[in-house]
């Protein structure tokens, strides 16, 4: 079973201090090591070299009959055991032990009669020098950990916050704001300064280099001779790389969207001049079924001409409302009747709000409409203060409505229609001020919720 970990710890600037952190102290434990035993292994050489050379004269001294050197005799009681052994057996060795409570370096050798003869070198010097060398160690080492932490905090906390900035924006144009962009400073270009242009004196075109034809007027690197020095892309690291990607495909997919846009209202305004000809052509039509059938198919015509339009002035921006105040519940009783398609209106609290009654009456009528065509009955409306609630029992709304919200020309699952009439009533909410959301109901059929601001 895998530990549940704090949310923090997932972050880039958490693991990069962890990982900062554990470098360092590895680095600064292989060093303090490497010092330590170096620097201990010195000094306890010094230490041997000087307790052997006194063991030497000690020798001399005991072999000539001359009397011992204080820190120097025969089988001393406070001489470690071990080093005494090896002395009897034959050999000379030194040791590192106590002696009087002071750390004293011991060299030992033979002498007649299975004795030992030993120097005891005062060590305490050269234990404080160690000691201290590795409380230098360990602070050193702390303050160069938290100096590299703070350092790499920084460098990574810019980092971070360049990446969220990138992350923002990127959330932003996925919810339809393509306007945002990163900007990063690091990818703007850098663009060499432009010598300005005087009038000069007039020269003579037979001396004039940039005439004479034996001149070489060739641009030099990184020159134009028409535009002049050329624009230089400056360094640009993973993050800059990546915002730069990100700006220039919200560049491309707002020049699509524009685009489209401007096709949509070409081909809608383009329609309408024939439509109004046609429209009025089949009213001239004798009466029967093939009438009948023609003016119907005009109608639908000029309707998705008409909202194609609608939408078109939504994308400009420059819709403005007509605000007035009004009365939530008779004014979606007005909408419905206007539909005509029998929906039932329940009015649990009422509200004046101040909002355009047209567009209001434009977005209830869509909803209720798109109710009736794509789900089942019976389809209900429901004014609870500012919030109005449009719901029908049948299969839903799909995934991606739910999920993205509607979009132009999309449909799933056979059904007809052109995805025109949710579009248009986000977008005349959007004008109001209003937010629609679309869910479904736990026990079947879709919910579209309308939520004005109350006066």
């Amino acid at each position: 079973m895998r530990p549940v970990l704090p949310p923090w710890s997932g972050t880039l600037a958490a693991k990069a201090a962890a990982f900062i952190t554990v470098m360092c102290c590895a680095l600064a434990a292989l060093l303090g090591v490497l010092v330590h035993v170096q620097v201990t292994n010195q000094t306890v050489g010094q230490a041997r070299n000087q307790a052997l050379q006194r063991l030497t004269q000690a020798t001399e001294r005991y072999e000539a009959g001359d009397t011992l050197r204080r820190g120097a005799g025969v089988d001393p009681p406070e001489l470690p055991g071990e080093l005494r052994d090896l002395a009897v057996a034959g050999d000379r060795g030194t040791m590192v032990a106590e002696r009087e409570g002071r750390p004293t370096m011991w060299a030992a050798g033979p002498v007649d009669g299975e004795r030992a003869l030993a120097v005891a070198v005062d060590y305490s010097q050269q234990a404080r020098t160690i000691e201290g060398l590795d409380r230098a160690i360990l602070w050193s080492s702390g303050l160069a950990i938290g100096a590299t932490l703070l350092v790499g905090a920084f460098a990574v906390t810019r980092v971070t916050r360049r990446l969220h900035t990138t992350a923002l924006v990127a959330r932003r144009i996925s919810a339809g704001d393509l306007d945002a962009r990163v900007n990063d400073p690091r990818t703007a270009p850098r663009t060499s300064p432009r010598t300005g242009l005087r009038r000069g004196p007039r020269t003579d075109p037979r001396t004039d280099p940039r005439t004479d034809p034996r001149t070489d007027l060739r641009a030099g690197p990184g020159t134009d001779p028409r535009t002049g020095p050329r624009t230089k892309a400056g360094p640009q690291d993973e993050v800059a790389a990546v915002a730069a990607a990100l700006d220039s495909m919200a560049a491309s997919l707002q020049g699509k969207l524009l685009a489209e846009q401007r096709f949509t209202a070409d081909v809608a305004h383009e329609l309408r001049t024939p439509l109004t000809g046609l429209h009025a052509a089949a009213e001239l039509l004798p009466p029967g079924r093939p009438t009948e059938l023609v003016r119907d198919r005009v109608a639908a015509l000029r309707t998705l001409t008409e909202d194609l339009l609608e939408i078109s002035r939504l994308d400009t921006g420059r819709e403005r409302v007509e605000l007035d105040t009004e009365q939530l519940g008779p004014l979606a009783e007005r909408a419905v009747r206007a539909a005509g398609n029998g929906t039932e209106v329940r009015v649990v609290r009422d509200v004046s709000v101040e909002t355009d009654r047209r567009r209001l009456e434009r977005v209830l009528g869509n909803l209720v409409a798109n109710a009736h065509r794509h789900g089942r009955g019976p389809v209900v409306l429901t004014v609870d203060g500012p919030v109005v609630t449009v719901r029908d029992h049948g299969d839903g709304f799909p995934e991606y409505l739910v999920a993205h919200g509607p979009q132009r020309f999309r449909t799933e699952g056979g059904t007809r229609g052109h995805g025109l009439g949710l579009t248009i009533a986000r977008g005349q909410a959007e004008v109001l001020g209003a937010r629609l959301e679309f869910a479904n109901a736990p026990e079947g059929g879709a919910v579209a919720t309308l939520k004005l601001a109350a006066e």
